[in-house]
């Protein structure tokens, strides 16, 4: 063997750039399970069992393709529990000429890798993750000397490059860039509701099952209900079930929440894209070619496209210029600890109940559910942002850093003093009354504001406003609910205080 391309857990991908131009008989594909890796934080016991079993399984379908593959379990008792100690094992084990491999896609492990030129003595020839639409100098590029980096410019850019959803004269398809604002439409109960796609463990995947409750027994979740795709044939039966049967609705119905509906018309395929069994720039023509033949209406193509060429490849972005600070942040000086039913689900708040209950559950929550139940009471309560970004990446099957901390401590927590978004996405129990079923099903009442049996958010919403005042109070976005809190009466701010304390002093 002359070449060793080294493959990240979540570099699954037949084409990855490492292995472009690599004949199978002199070279040797080295994988590992990590111990760095699976305790850095307590994953979710499914999230490990997701990867680990991804992992294998490709691994074995390099072998059936003819590709010389190292493997190194977590089980075995050499292992170094680090990328650089297996790199090193791996250089004693065979005569290199040169070590291929793509750039990591979270900082930390990117750092590892920026020492191994000068820590052995051959070539380590580094490519960028051209997964990604765009790659992280075009963005820096297009960041530069901006004073607001809006989301929403840089997915034009995006349609542009693509061709996606865009008229021969370059126009956007339906004349509109954006059609968010036909997609906040509750659900209704009585709606029909597919199917997710659930797969059984097979033997690899019952191997890890075993070998993750042995090593991981006290961390989140629980293994019975595990049911993800762990091969990319079964990744890609996903997809196409969902442009078939949730796709139409998708657009429509995917800011709703519903009591015992965990999945609704979400793709649920976020774990297979950040893993790489899927392509998101082949998932987006896909969704496009159902728009364009009639499957689909073009809100909810739109809608979904909007999410991966737009937002998962935007938070890549900003994630790389601002790192490695970036998820130190904490602009409004939040330091309350998480409450401990961010781990069991165990509250009398009925929406926190089901975001956190179906996470336990099923490593898994959609994202209004992360942003404006879960996200929403950890701004309102100033949860320490970075143990919120913590919390997410353990809990979420599709959760790695680059990712997720700028979803959760920019957009959700505000950490970043509006970089990612204009304003806190703060909200009463209005919004989840609008948006859900939970509240009629809740011990609390939403349409109290403050005392005993008002629903929490009410008095948590106020008192976050008042109390970041000196922070928020200038953001223009903001302007019309701090008008609303000068127009009350002193006795009604100061019970919206009183009830927001007592329920906090309560908070565990």
């Amino acid at each position: 063997m002359t070449r060793l391309v080294y493959l990240l857990g979540d570099q699954l991908t037949r084409d990855i750039a490492s292995l472009r131009g690599c004949a199978k008989d002199d070279t040797v594909i080295l994988m590992a399970e990590l111990d760095e890796e699976t305790t850095y934080v307590a994953h979710h016991k499914q999230k490990l069992v997701f990867i680990l079993s991804a992992m294998r399984h490709f691994a074995e379908e390099l072998r059936q393709a003819g590709w010389s593959v190292d493997y190194v379990p977590l089980t075995d008792e050499a292992n170094s529990g680090s990328f650089t100690g297996e790199l090193a094992r791996a250089l004693e084990r065979y005569e290199i000429e040169e070590v291929r491999v793509v750039k990591a896609g979270e900082w930390r492990v990117q750092q590892m890798i920026e020492e191994w030129p000068d820590r052995f003595a051959i070539p380590v020839r580094m490519f960028d993750d051209d997964r990604f639409i765009c790659s992280l100098g075009e963005f820096a590029e297009w960041a530069e000397g901006r004073t607001s980096i809006t989301m929403e410019y840089f997915y034009r850019q995006m349609r542009r490059k693509t061709g996606l959803l865009m008229t021969d004269a370059g126009d956007p398809a339906g004349e509109r860039w954006n059609f968010d604002k036909e997609n906040r439409k509750p659900a209704d109960d009585d709606l029909f509701m597919p199917q997710r796609p659930t797969f059984e463990p097979d033997g690899i995947t019952h191997e890890v099952m075993e070998l993750v409750a042995e090593r991981f027994p006290d961390n989140i979740g629980t293994l019975d209900r595990f049911d993800f795709a762990v091969t990319r044939d079964d990744a890609e039966n996903v997809l196409d079930r969902f442009i078939a049967d949730a796709l139409p609705r998708f657009g429509t119905y995917q800011d709703a929440m519903l009591t015992g509906e965990s999945f609704l018309y979400h793709a649920v395929i976020s774990p297979y894209l950040n893993i790489g069994f899927l392509d998101p720039l082949d998932v987006c023509r896909r969704v496009q070619q159902a728009w364009q033949d009639g499957d689909a209406p073009l809100n909810a193509a739109e809608g979904f496209i909007r999410q991966i060429i737009g937002w998962r490849e935007f938070v890549r972005g900003l994630y790389w210029r601002e790192m490695p600070d970036y998820r130190d942040r904490n602009f409004l000086n939040a330091d309350r600890n998480l409450p401990s039913f961010y781990w069991t689900g165990e509250t009398d708040m009925h929406c926190l109940s089901q975001a956190v209950g179906q996470t336990v559950e099923h490593a898994y929550a959609h994202h209004i559910q992360r942003l404006m139940i879960t996200g929403n009471f950890a701004l309102l309560i100033g949860a320490d942002p970075r143990q919120v970004h913590e919390w997410y990446l353990e809990v979420y099957a599709d959760a790695y850093e680059w990712v997720e901390l700028p979803n959760t401590l920019g957009m959700s927590q505000f950490g970043d003093g509006g970089l990612l978004g204009t304003k806190p996405y703060a909200s009463s129990g209005n919004y989840i009354n609008k948006m859900s079923d939970y509240c009629g099903r809740c011990t609390y009442d939403v349409n109290r504001k403050t005392g005993e049996g008002a629903c929490p958010f009410n008095a948590l919403y106020w008192h976050f406003l008042d109390r970041n005042r000196d922070k928020l109070g200038d953001n223009r976005r903001l302007a019309m609910p701090y008008r609303s809190w000068d127009r009350m009466d002193e006795k009604r701010r100061d019970d919206y205080r009183q009830s927001a304390r007592s329920f906090l002093k309560g908070l565990r």
